[in-house]
């Protein structure tokens, strides 16, 4: 495994070299054929999805075995002033797309096993890094509000409308469940463009915001970041130990300006229309990054045919858990029966 230091060099050059993707299949470029991308597939386990390597991922194995003649393509977007860095996986014959969107200091490098099973059952996937992570630019970690990362979310579904198969759906984790979900309650109600909706421990009051909030409203006048604690979020400590020490994309500190930005999105939560969309929200009981017994009750509230899951164990991060709990948080995304 490359030093993080050297990897991190590399990627950079990724980023600058990343091209325009269309969406096109017969226009875009795949991933394998793009110069240093070998390395940034390998390191992240992405390479097993086209391939029946079984490469490990985040520190420890994708389950399952790909779709014969899946294709991917990685290239950029230009969307509100940022290069977004964007993927897209094409089964052979697939029955739809997913649109993930990814959490708070993640990026798509370590959504592999979520993808991984989203594949074996023929849906094309569509994932992008948001500003500030991953392989796109912007401030590291930071954004002014929520808004943009929505307005990045709308751009990537205009770019794909012409070519990604239809029926369309989403899956969020955390922030990107906040994401999905502003982009939902402010849609107009009879312009759904999902077919079906997964939120994985999608954010609103992360845990003991009350009095967090208090420290944010004296810090931000003094301070501009803090010092990233990276804490548990997962019971699968080889992701724990990747993200710690393995992942050169990981940022170290936590800008004031985006706790600003969070505080202003559980704000605006209460006063966005209720909407009757039986999404589904998946939610681990021994998850302490979010306030989640407060979240599930406001959730209820806002979107009274929800599909609320639980899953016993679990903590944060549902995307990279423990195998089994992982799989059971899949298996609660709807995908076997959208229609539920």
């Amino acid at each position: 495994m490359a030093e993080p230091e050297a990897l991190l060099d590399q990627l950079q050059r990724l980023h600058l070299q990343l091209p325009k993707l269309t969406f096109d299949p017969g226009r875009d470029t795949p991933g394998s054929l793009l110069p240093g991308a070998d390395i940034y597939l390998d390191h992240y386990g992405l390479e097993s999805l086209t391939t029946n390597s079984g490469a490990k991922l985040s520190g420890s194995k994708l389950t399952g075995t790909k779709q014969a003649g899946t294709q991917h393509f990685l290239g950029s977007t230009q969307s509100c002033g940022y290069t977004i860095a964007c993927q897209y996986w094409l089964p052979a014959a697939p029955t739809g797309t997913v649109f993930v969107v990814h959490g708070y200091f993640d990026h798509v490098g370590l959504y592999g096993h979520l993808f991984q099973y989203l594949l074996n059952k023929n849906l094309a996937v569509v994932a992008f890094d948001l500003p500030g992570h991953g392989l796109s630019d912007g401030e590291q970690v930071s954004i002014a509000s929520f808004d943009h990362y929505v307005e990045v979310f709308d751009s990537i579904l205009d770019f794909a409308t012409s070519h990604m198969p239809q029926p369309w759906h989403s899956v969020g984790q955390s922030t990107g469940g906040a994401i999905v979900l502003k982009h939902l309650l402010e849609e107009a109600s009879d312009k759904h463009m999902f077919h079906n909706i997964a939120l994985l421990a999608p954010l609103l009051h992360p845990y003991k915001w009350q009095s967090n909030r208090l420290v944010y409203l004296l810090a931000h006048r003094f301070l501009t970041r803090i010092t990233r604690n990276f804490s548990k979020n997962s019971g699968n400590q080889h992701f724990v130990d990747f993200l710690a020490q393995h992942d050169p994309l990981q940022a170290q500190h936590i800008p004031l300006e985006w706790i600003g930005a969070m505080k202003r999105w559980t704000e605006e939560f209460h006063d966005l229309p209720c909407n009757d969309y039986p999404l589904h929200i998946i939610q681990g009981d021994c998850d302490v990054t979010l306030d989640w017994h407060y979240n599930l009750k406001r959730f209820r509230d806002k979107l009274p045919k929800a599909n609320i899951h639980m899953v016993t164990g679990a903590q944060h991060h549902l995307v990279n858990e423990t195998e089994v709990l992982r799989i059971q948080a899949f298996d609660a995304m709807g995908f076997d029966n959208p229609d539920q």
